[in-house]
């Protein structure tokens, strides 16, 4: 299995603005890519908390860290539950001051290269698409052989900005009628008949990519995810500290855009109200004005990297 290559990992580490002994969070594990950069410059004692809720991306990032044991905490959770994990007697981390989080919500390269998960569109054996394996909720292949049309179209349309979500969704019906469709290969090759009816000019992009974005977001309820942990996120950073996100969807970056620049203004009442009601007072500096985005090299070294934004943002 390839090593996982970590997205903007110097714009990261710049975005964080780590010294030493700082305490960290890493909401979104992964391949331990950022982690290991994260841990090297806040030495000697710096401290990180390793959050991730996939557990075999847990126990691969625990190799790759293995020099830093003592000084990573590896917590198997929702990045959700941020706040509730600091507290937690069992993690001993309530004294420990944060002075930066990153959140990175994009899948790891062992992700799609695992079989059976359903995360890749070229896996033969699976269609599952869960972060976490023990979730008992409806996965890709239950929800893909068993909702309605108008059902399979609203997830497309909804959390995946599909433009052919119509057209996929009865596809997708036409096909279960003869034959279960029980991993991501069969899916693609459905998409791509459908993309092909209506667009005869190359992409580079896989036709299936919203579809497969689509069902994740909605399966792992990332949106939900998000908006609950970006406030929790604030209230639990040193003043001073930084929250970098990276983002991969356009719904997604527009929740944590949007978040960024109301937590950023003293008043947010309504411009028709002549005076301040609301007494809202900013609660974070945003970094940078201008969404950072990878550069055309590191896209060609790594194109899983192409749809990468990355925001900055400093509690006050």
């Amino acid at each position: 299995m390839k090593l996982h290559i970590p997205v903007l990992l110097n714009e990261v580490i710049e975005g964080l603005n780590l010294k030493e002994n700082y305490n960290v969070i890493d909401a979104t594990l992964g391949g331990g890519g950022h982690s290991q950069r994260i841990l090297e410059k806040t030495s000697p004692n710096g401290k990180l908390i390793g959050i991730d809720l996939d557990s075999d991306a847990i126990e691969l990032a625990k190799k790759r860290l293995e020099k830093f044991d003592d000084r990573t905490v590896f917590v198997q959770d929702n990045y959700q539950n941020i706040k509730q994990i600091l507290k937690n007697k069992k993690y001993e981390l309530s004294n420990y001051p944060i002075r930066a989080i990153l959140l990175d919500l994009g899948l790891s390269l062992y992700q799609l290269q695992s079989e059976n998960r359903g995360f890749s569109f070229l896996d033969e054996q699976g269609l599952e698409m869960k972060y976490d394996k023990n979730d008992e909720g409806p996965d890709a292949k239950y929800i893909i052989n068993n909702y309605k049309e108008d059902q399979l179209e609203k997830i497309f349309r909804e959390f995946g900005e599909e433009r052919l979500s119509k057209q996929i969704a009865r596809e997708i019906i036409n096909n279960r009628k003869t034959k279960e469709i029980i991993s991501g290969v069969e899916l693609s090759n459905i998409i791509s008949r459908v993309y092909k009816r209506f667009y005869k000019k190359y992409s580079n992009t896989n036709p299936a990519t919203k579809v497969f974005q689509a069902l994740r977001i909605y399966i792992n309820h990332e949106f939900d995810n998000i908006k609950k942990f970006l406030p929790d996120a604030i209230d639990l950073l040193e003043s001073g500290g930084r929250l970098v996100v990276i983002s991969y969807h356009s719904l997604e970056d527009k929740i944590i855009k949007e978040f960024f620049r109301q937590e950023s203004r003293d008043c947010i009442c309504p411009l028709e109200v002549p005076e301040c009601r609301c007494n809202h007072k900013a609660s974070l500096k945003i970094i940078n004005k201008k969404v950072i985005i990878p550069s055309e090299d590191e896209i060609k070294i790594n194109p899983a990297s192409r749809s990468a934004k990355l925001r900055v943002i400093e509690k006050v």
